[in-house]
């Protein structure tokens, strides 16, 4: 009920917002700077609203998935095998799963949890995390990592994935009677995905490694998940394809430009419009907004030729804001309005495809910051990501600065 009360607020924020701007806006169309900063002041309390409204909602997600009873009974003997269970072997094995933590938190493992582990054994000194904790990290990437939520996830495990793209497509011709058929074959191109490796280091305090109360594994699939989650995402959208991804907004390789605007510090509803009909109809399904907040801060004032406003707040739980009925998705990431930038991207981004290299590892330092009364675990993943097909994403390019 609170996020529906807090969703409500919003949209009578946004409602007084337009009516202050509709009334106090000159016949130029612009605001004194009086009135400028009073309709800043409400942009922000929509704002404010806007991510309090987003973090009660994934709390409720988390409470909700701690929260789900058990929805089969629970017929098995004590201490027997419940009833369908299997033997989990390798990494997902129990097991293993506990010889690895013991491992983490012990200086000099035992003979008996080394051996448990030989089967995770990294080739660079590490042990790969337990199939189980594996699941665990790639859900809280995708809590801290907007782009996996859009993208196409998949999974290799070794050398470079080749993926087939059709080029261009054959067509049909009118034929003279008892003419021959021309030949108009498809054409198929090929996009090379590998596996760059990202990695970070996490230190723990002796004492902290030592208190049994401590959730070592929270803690690093917290750390793990800001950190790597942060610098993904960055080489998703940003990534020049030199020992990291090639981003969705690279200048080859990349998303295709839809508009370029015709100011190097604004964008108008024509523009807008133009981007979204840039983009092919099969496409638009699919398609999402992708913007810095800052950007959505500039294009809140914009109208349609009927007069209503482009970006709309939802008022239903779960549903996202939209800009011409499509949604939106925010990421610090995207360049903010300037010369030269590709602000906003539109477009169906399931054709950005993200590779995992099946298996990220954990490797404990022990004597490095011995000195110091600290443990070092090294944490580390294979990644790649590249756009499949350019025409899927369309970016509006701002305008150059003058004279470059």
């Amino acid at each position: 009920m609170m996020i529906l009360e807090l969703r409500e607020k919003r949209a009578k924020a946004w409602e007084a917002a337009k009516a202050f701007l509709d009334s106090h806006r000159k016949e130029n169309g612009t605001l004194s700077a009086e009135d400028d900063a009073a309709y800043t002041r409400m942009e922000q309390e929509i704002t404010d609203l806007g991510k309090e409204i987003a973090r009660l909602e994934r709390q409720e997600a988390l409470d909700a998935e701690l929260n789900r009873p058990v929805n089969k009974p629970l017929t098995g003997k004590p201490g027997g095998k419940a009833d369908g269970a299997e033997d989990k072997t390798g990494r997902a094995s129990d097991d293993y799963r506990k010889n690895f933590w013991n491992a983490m938190r012990s200086k000099a493992p035992m003979p008996a949890v080394t051996n448990a582990l030989q089967i995770g054994t990294d080739s660079e000194g590490g042990y790969l995390v337990p199939d189980e904790y594996e699941r665990t990290l790639v859900e809280a990437l995708e809590e801290e990592n907007i782009f996996r939520q859009m993208a196409k996830v998949i999974k290799t495990s070794s050398g470079d994935r080749k993926i087939p793209v059709v080029a261009s497509k054959g067509t049909a011709s009118w034929i003279d009677e008892e003419g021959a058929f021309p030949e108009s074959d498809d054409s198929f191109g090929q996009v090379s995905i590998g596996a760059y490796k990202l990695g970070t280091l996490i230190k723990v305090s002796e004492e902290l490694l030592n208190d049994s109360v401590f959730d070592l594994q929270s803690y690093i699939s917290r750390e793990f998940a800001r950190r790597i989650g942060a610098k993904e995402e960055e080489a998703f959208f940003t990534g020049d394809g030199k020992g990291k991804p090639l981003g969705v907004l690279a200048a080859t390789g990349g998303a295709e430009t839809g508009v370029t605007a015709a100011s190097a510090t604004a964008v108008t509803a024509d523009e807008l419009m133009d981007l979204y009909y840039s983009l092919k109809s099969p496409y638009r399904k699919k398609s999402v907004w992708v913007l810095n907040d800052s950007t959505i801060k500039a294009i809140r004032k914009l109208k349609d030729n009927n007069g209503q406003y482009l970006w709309q707040p939802s008022l239903v739980v779960g549903t996202p804001d939209t800009i011409l009925g499509r949604p939106i998705k925010t990421s610090t990431y995207m360049p903010a309005i300037a010369a030269g930038a590709k602000t906003i991207a539109f477009g169906d981004f399931s054709y950005y495809w993200i590779a995992d290299r099946q298996g990220r590892s954990f490797k404990r330092l022990n004597e490095l910051f011995a000195a110091t009364g600290q443990v070092g675990f090294l944490a580390s993943q294979r990644v790649d990501g590249k756009m499949i097909l350019a025409e899927a994403v369309k970016v509006l390019v701002q305008k150059a600065a003058s004279g470059s």
